[in-house]
């Protein structure tokens, strides 16, 4: 990734790289699959995204950067503190929220390497998934 601007975050103690692993059990698939589910949203991707860039928000904040009523950011911002990636601190009146798992700032990155640094005219994971869809 030299050269393109993406910077590295450490999210994991070091460990064997994946194909030198075990096969995963159903078990932590089953996770895997969970934490998957709650990053597939956009709503709160871009939430996410919009705290790597501004890492202290308040909900007003978040929901002005992202174009969504402040309510529907409050909702989203449950699900990723009850799953541990937000954590939130009380400044007054307002609460304001950061990313705590540096994991999810490495896989934003990775998803945004799955979606922009394609040539043109090669498929994407997501062009896939779209077509999945249909």
């Amino acid at each position: 990734m030299a050269g393109s601007g993406r910077t590295s975050v450490a999210c994991c103690p070091p460990k064997p790289k994946i194909g030198k692993r075990p096969l995963i059990g159903s078990e932590q698939s089953a996770s895997m699959e969970a934490a998957f589910k709650v990053l597939a949203n956009g709503t709160r991707l871009r939430m996410l995204h919009a705290l790597v860039r501004e890492p202290d928000l308040c909900v007003g904040d978040l929901a002005e950067a992202v174009g969504v009523k402040t309510q529907a950011v409050s909702n989203q911002l449950r699900r990723l503190v009850d799953k541990g990636i937000v954590a939130s601190r009380r400044n007054g009146t307002q609460m304001h929220y950061r990313i705590v798992d540096p994991c999810v700032v490495s896989l934003l990155d990775q998803g945004l390497c799955l979606t922009e640094d394609r040539p043109s005219g090669a498929r994407t994971l997501m062009s896939d998934l779209r077509g999945a869809r249909r």
